[in-house]
């Protein structure tokens, strides 16, 4: 999710951008609440216009035909473990709470980075892929993302025969704080590839948002990442 750092949009952007967020939670809280193929094909939709836009990135950025193919790939692989990732997350056991719980973490990342780096500012960690984050903004979505999952386990102590779990707490906190870095490095990885594209926005898709690849940068990357441990565990018979 690009540019959570980034000054408060323009008044003149404030309508559509706020008709667009009702319209995209909406549509997406819906697909995730009816799961099974709905929420399948939500993702595929998704997915394939990340692919469309990361296509569209890489055209510009890339100049040889036989890079911009490799550079394709990768981008097959990558969103497709990540959409695929999310399809799996919510056919689990637990499902919904489990997307939530991972949308939630990263929600509360851009968040907590947003105001840490308007109220603390200081050292920009790459001011020339993105020059609005600092690393006030980092530990401040590391800790907002570690408080969300540390809370969801104090509440998940109150269910019936999960007594006792909220001495464990500090556990899914650093979990959160990992999957924060991660979510990050998802940011800032999509910003380096419009830098290099010579592109301000993934595309216009969405009225005040710029593309879906903005939008889902980070949620990528940690859905990527969750798929490879998958993959990894699965191989090993763990699964």
């Amino acid at each position: 999710m690009a540019d959570a750092e980034a000054p408060a949009p323009k008044r003149s952007d404030l309508g559509p951008r706020t008709a667009s967020a009702v319209v995209m939670i909406a549509v997406a809280g819906t697909a995730l609440w009816l799961g099974g193929m709905v929420w399948t094909l939500f993702v595929a939709l998704v997915s394939a216009g990340v692919m469309w836009e990361w296509i569209r990135i890489a055209r510009a950025g890339t100049p040889h035909p036989v890079a911009r193919g490799l550079w394709n790939a990768g981008g097959i692989v990558y969103v497709g473990v990540a959409g695929l990732t999310l399809v799996e997350l919510r056919g689990a056991d637990g499902g919904l709470h489990l997307v939530l719980t991972v949308v939630g973490a990263v929600i509360a990342t851009d968040i907590g980075a947003y105001f840490a780096g308007r109220t603390f500012g200081g050292p920009k960690i790459a001011p020339r892929i993105s020059p609005s984050k600092t690393w006030s903004g980092l530990l401040g979505g590391m800790t907002a993302a570690a408080a969300v999952l540390a809370g969801l386990t104090l509440y998940a102590a109150r269910v019936p025969g999960l007594a006792g779990i909220e001495r464990m707490a500090w556990i899914p906190a650093l979990y959160g704080a990992l999957l924060a870095v991660v979510a990050q490095a998802g940011d800032f990885f999509e910003s380096w590839m419009k830098r290099r594209a010579g592109v301000k926005d993934s595309s216009r898709l969405i009225p005040g948002h710029g593309g879906l690849f903005d939008r889902v940068d980070g949620l990528l990357s940690v859905c990527f990442v969750l798929g490879l441990f998958y993959i990894a565990l699965k191989a090993q018979g763990y699964t």
